[in-house]
């Protein structure tokens, strides 16, 4: 599960080192933004919020060049991983939108480029509003409800590491967190022990979370014992379900009402808080 997008883990290393094709050269006035951005993750969750906020306005001050749609794309990704509050939320889109206007992106191979996916997402998922009037923002904004559909419709079965299989269409009558992780993901591992709090909770009532990782069973295996992950775990070797919930960036997390329909997406990791609200919406309280 490697995200086509620039991800924010891919992001952090481009700052770092640079990555691949990612070898940004900052100037004066962009070199303290990205190192900001870098540490932004050590940020305590209680103050992230304040200083997203303050790095899109900095971006947004920027002169227009192709490092500016890299820094707002990559403090949008970073936004995400948690609730850091709606105007951040707001900030951030508006910061990419703005950037997107003034330096637009062609076409990747016929697809929205990487930036109009990201602020796309925001915009459906998170509800946020812009201005932007692009044909490739709205190509986005389609292909994420065709993706929709295809989720609703979606069904797998897979083995957990002791060999059970789980096949999401037998789980009929139980409310269902699908959940796409990887060990290497720090905000998949920021969200475990909720997850795992969750279902102690709630497995009494019906409650079933599928973990899902298309990583080696034996480096799962060790990070599950560990941390003393209570919830199934699943493997999908070759990344096939992935594929199909076109989980491209993780954590990203789905959740199925008793009636087996999708009630919740989230793009990202999420809090507790955060959670409970998704389940909430399949009438777990």
């Amino acid at each position: 599960m490697r995200s086509a997008l620039l991800s924010a883990v891919v992001f952090l290393a481009a700052l770092s080192q640079g990555v691949a094709d990612v070898k940004p050269a900052w100037s004066a006035e962009e070199q303290p933004i990205a190192d900001q951005l870098r540490e932004l993750r050590q940020v305590p969750d209680d103050a992230r919020g304040a200083v997203t906020r303050q790095l899109a306005v900095r971006i947004r001050r920027l002169p227009a060049a192709p490092n500016k749609l890299r820094l707002a794309e990559g403090l949008t990704n970073l936004a995400t991983e948690g609730d850091f509050g709606r105007e951040t939320l707001q900030d951030v889109a508006t910061t990419l939108a703005e950037a997107l206007r003034e330096q637009p992106v062609p076409n990747e191979n016929g697809e929205p480029a990487a930036p109009y996916v990201t602020l796309a997402q925001l915009i459906r998922y998170e509800q946020v509003r812009v201005s932007l009037e692009a044909p490739p923002l709205a190509a986005a904004i389609e292909r994420l409800e065709e993706l929709d559909r295809r989720r609703s419709a979606a069904d797998f079965a897979l083995r957990d590491l002791g060999g059970k299989e789980w096949k999401l269409s037998g789980l009929r009558g139980k409310v269902v967190l699908v959940n796409f992780w990887a060990t290497w993901c720090p905000p998949c591992r920021k969200e475990v022990p909720d997850l795992d709090a969750l279902y102690s909770r709630f497995q009494k009532k019906g409650f079933v979370v599928l973990a899902i990782s298309d990583e080696d069973a034996t480096k799962v295996a060790a990070f599950v014992k560990d941390h003393n992950v209570s919830y199934p775990v699943l493997l999908d070797p070759g990344g096939k379900v992935g594929k199909l919930f076109g989980a491209e960036g993780i954590p990203k997390s789905f959740v199925y009402g008793r009636d087996g329909k999708l009630v919740a997406i989230a793009i990202d990791m999420r809090t507790m808080g955060q959670l409970l609200a998704m389940l909430s919406k399949a009438g777990l309280e």
